[in-house]
């Protein structure tokens, strides 16, 4: 039977939903599910992995060191561990794909990366050339099996009827001198994660500038969603590298996704081909997006994108 390890993501305060699709991955390849959780002051965040459904053990590195999410820092760690897993995983977001190379290394084997799909235990699909074809990897001859879930592809696992036991794990590796944490910035604010958001607005180099990509927060704000953007947007300086969505951004698989001048190159469309809704708003009629939107309107996005606010916000309760 195969034992699995997933390592938890979390901003220090509560458990990332990226563990829980994460943990669906676990559940699709079958066996005995440990999640590790590292961090310092992590009681809450360790009980709520603990109740997520399929898991049998939760491991809590809890420790002063690990209160910034260094992979110099968690990698010793989890190798200490890791021989006693048949398979490690780690969410493919910036924090999975930071982590676990450098555990990897440690290990001496291969990580395979963006798992959408199991055949078997030892044998995964991997999305490549832009989600144009996908990779059949045999993983038969390693151990463990270091992989990074594509987030897009797995619905996250909710809480079960009991929890799991919580056991404290031993930190007893030296902290390294050449790394040490400095600060960190965020541009989200309060809105919901764009790499797990049920619904997101992305505005792309149509809205001319920083200034008129407001309209893409407004619209946003008023739908509860998250902000995303094109390469062209990013590129441009409309929007922070953050907050870019497709090939060389954020994929995602938002319930609903709003385009607001994208064109809709296959670069982009790599990122939001999971999407259940995609709706589109463009004044050029041949944008290549409206082949893949769900609804599309051909108008000026600053004239239609107000006219939707002012709906919206009429239409809900005061």
């Amino acid at each position: 039977m195969s034992r699995i390890l997933v390592i938890a993501e979390h901003d220090g305060r509560q458990l990332a939903q990226a563990t829980a699709r994460s943990v669906a991955c676990a559940t699709a390849i079958g066996g005995e599910i440990t999640v590790a959780v590292l961090g310092s002051g992590i009681n809450a965040i360790a009980e709520a992995a603990a109740a997520l459904t399929g898991v049998s053990r939760v491991l809590a590195f809890d420790h002063a060191a690990n209160a910034h999410p260094l992979a110099a820092v968690l990698a010793p760690q989890l190798a200490q561990v890791a021989g006693d897993y048949s398979h490690v995983l780690a969410p493919s977001s910036t924090f999975g794909k930071d982590l676990l190379p450098r555990l990897a290394a440690l290990l001496n084997v291969p990580a395979l990366s963006d798992v959408m799909a199991m055949e078997s235990p030892a044998r995964f699909r991997r999305p490549i050339y832009a989600g144009n074809a996908i990779l059949t990897v045999d993983t038969a001859e390693l151990r463990p099996v270091l992989a990074t879930v594509r987030l897009a592809s797995f619905e996250a696992v909710g809480a079960g009827s009991s929890k799991a036991p919580i056991d404290a794990a031993s930190v007893d590796t030296a902290a390294p001198a050449h790394t040490r944490f400095i600060s960190v910035s965020a541009s989200g604010g309060d809105r919901p994660d764009l790499a797990t958001a049920r619904r997101v607005v992305s505005g792309g180099r149509a809205l001319g500038s920083a200034e008129k990509f407001q309209l893409v927060q407004d619209l946003a704000t008023v739908l509860g969603a998250a902000v995303g953007a094109s390469r062209a947007a990013v590129d441009s300086g409309y929007a922070a590298n953050d907050l870019q969505v497709g090939q060389t951004g954020k994929i995602i698989a938002p319930e609903l996704y709003i385009a607001l001048g994208i064109s809709g190159a296959i670069q982009h469309m790599t990122g939001i081909k999971d999407a259940r809704t995609i709706v589109a708003i463009n004044k050029d009629a041949d944008a290549p997006i409206f082949e893949s939107a769900d609804y599309g309107l051909v108008a000026d996005l600053f004239e239609a994108v107000p006219a939707l606010i002012i709906a919206i916000r009429a239409g809900k309760p005061a």
